[in-house]
């Protein structure tokens, strides 16, 4: 499928979405709370509650992704919240090539698409664009949630440990620090809730 195709999907996507002040994601606040703040870039960014809780905190962060309205109403809210000078949107597309930069955090929150991504290849990137000391999060759907736009019943969530082992870091530079998968219960966009789980892969570059 064209990257035409997937551009009108997520923006699609967002633009049914109703305009939120979004919350960020359970698995960041949890894992980045405490850290010094520094430079983020927030893969596949959506609605924005990562980005915008991470500038909260203090962080400088890059956020992008392929949808336009997605990365529009985003700048937008960085801009009404005072954060627009510690705020980048950038729309891209992760298919084609990766953002430059070196990075202190990495986070890829539910990078899931039906349409051409290399994950493998994209994650691996953001691992060699981390600086040392620096982590990726990558949180990925463990189970469908009802609002979700994919609920094929046949789909197969890799573990954490299976997508690390597909980005296939030399060890003596990269450490996993977490792989599990903890289940919590989620609010969806029209305020519903239900239990879900959630694949949870952290990795630290120590070289």
């Amino acid at each position: 499928m064209s990257t035409t195709d997937a551009v009108t999907f997520w923006d699609g996507v967002h633009a049914a979405r109703p305009a939120i002040d979004p919350q960020p994601n359970a698995r960041l606040t949890e894992t980045v709370t405490g850290l010094p703040p520094g430079d983020a870039l927030d893969l596949g960014c959506g609605d924005g509650g990562d980005t915008l809780w991470l500038a909260r905190q203090g962080w400088q962060v890059t956020a992008v992704d392929i949808s336009a309205v997605a990365v529009e109403r985003l700048a937008g809210l960085a801009r009404s919240h005072g954060l627009g000078n510690r705020v980048i949107t950038v729309r891209y597309d992760l298919h084609k090539s990766f953002p430059q930069g070196r990075f202190d955090l990495i986070c890829a929150h539910y990078l899931h698409t039906p349409f051409d991504l290399d994950r493998a290849t994209a994650l691996r990137s953001a691992a060699h664009a981390l600086r040392p000391g620096g982590r990726l999060l990558v949180v990925d759907h463990g189970s469908a949630a009802p609002w979700s736009w994919n609920t094929d019943p046949d789909v197969r969530y890799p573990s954490p440990r299976e997508v690390a082992a597909g980005i296939d870091l030399d060890a003596a530079t990269w450490t996993v620090e977490r792989a599990d998968a903890p289940r919590r219960i989620a609010t969806g966009p029209d305020g519903s809730t239900a239990e879900v789980t959630d694949h949870v892969l952290l990795i630290r570059r120590t070289a």
